[in-house]
């Protein structure tokens, strides 16, 4: 795993990769498996792993969460980042600095919290967190005006913050006050969008972002990173024809549930047995298996194709 301080280049070097986590039905982790996911992200050029929301890192207590972390740094290659996330709450999150410390993390990301909270009070717990770990974080933002863009600009000119995961749902994503604000105060190489490839092109393209996070990339990095390279690029037809190809799974996440899809597909289409998904969430419904299968099989399908043509 690497240990160097987050950089913008290493924001935009690659698509941040957000994985699910395996489970044995006695709900242990399932180490094998897991690394089994790692491998393939890695495999299509992907070189940060970082364990959010798909994770359901919002549910997992932080007994045995250590040795599951030291597992997934064990893991990973030698150049890729493994980021955890800690919260939403308060305590969680004091509660698993040490654990962040100890391994060597080189930052956390803390996931979003919606109540009882309020901007300054979360403005204050993230400063908290992060001048007792040393490090910057990154913040996740889901909500319009989660954190105020004074809040943000004070905690990046005093050095804790190392990115923004951006996923505010607006209507037309090339339309975003809040967006603009942020990136006019702290600069948009220090924000990734964080809506997966949906609205990749236009976050990138309209405010110059410095890449994006994608729970789809787990079946398809080379996809993404190609995606990505595309944007870089400003190759817009070919970044239009590689978004196309990723749509359909993105569609089938959407219509049902993009964390309980996103789990079940990586089993049902043969990647690695993931397990039942963590409580308090469920796995998607039996019903549901035909159609998630089909298009997790042709979404994989797409993938080796790609890493055909570039190998």
């Amino acid at each position: 795993m690497k240990t160097t301080p987050v950089t913008q280049s290493d924001l935009s070097g690659s698509v941040l990769s957000v994985p699910p986590l395996a489970w044995h039905d006695d709900l242990s982790p399932n180490h094998e498996q897991n690394d089994s996911l790692i491998k393939h992200i890695e495999a299509g050029g992907v070189t940060t792993l970082l364990y959010g929301g798909n994770a359901n890192m919002h549910n997992i207590g932080i007994s045995g969460l250590a040795d599951l972390l030291q597992h997934l740094i064990v893991a990973a290659g030698f150049d890729s980042w493994v980021i955890p996330s800690v919260g939403p709450d308060y305590g969680g999150m004091m509660d698993l600095l040490p654990v962040i410390r100890e391994l060597e993390f080189p930052t956390a990301m803390v996931l979003p919290i919606q109540f009882p909270a309020t901007p300054s009070g979360i403005a204050t717990g993230i400063r908290r967190f992060s001048e007792k770990l040393g490090k910057p974080i990154i913040i996740y933002i889901k909500t319009d005006n989660y954190l105020s863009v004074s809040d943000v600009k004070n905690l990046s000119d005093d050095g804790l913050l190392a990115a923004i995961k951006y996923a505010v749902p607006r209507e037309d994503p090339k339309e975003d006050a809040y967006l603009d604000s942020l990136c006019q105060t702290i600069g948009p190489k220090n924000i990734v969008s964080g809506f997966g490839e949906r609205p990749a092109i236009d976050h990138l393209k309209t405010f110059n972002l410095a890449g994006f996070t994608s729970g789809c990339v787990c079946i398809a990095p080379t996809l993404s990173m190609n995606l990505l390279r595309a944007i870089q690029a400003e190759n817009w037809e070919e970044a239009a024809r590689v978004h196309s190809t990723i749509m359909p799974m993105e569609d089938e996440r959407e219509r049902v549930s993009p964390i309980r899809v996103l789990h079940d597909a990586i089993t049902l289409c043969g990647l690695a047995d993931m397990g039942p998904i963590y409580p308090m969430l469920s796995g998607i419904e039996e019903s549901e298996h035909g159609t998630v299968s089909k298009a997790a099989k042709e979404f994989l399908a797409l993938e080796m194709e790609a890493r055909a043509v570039s190998s």
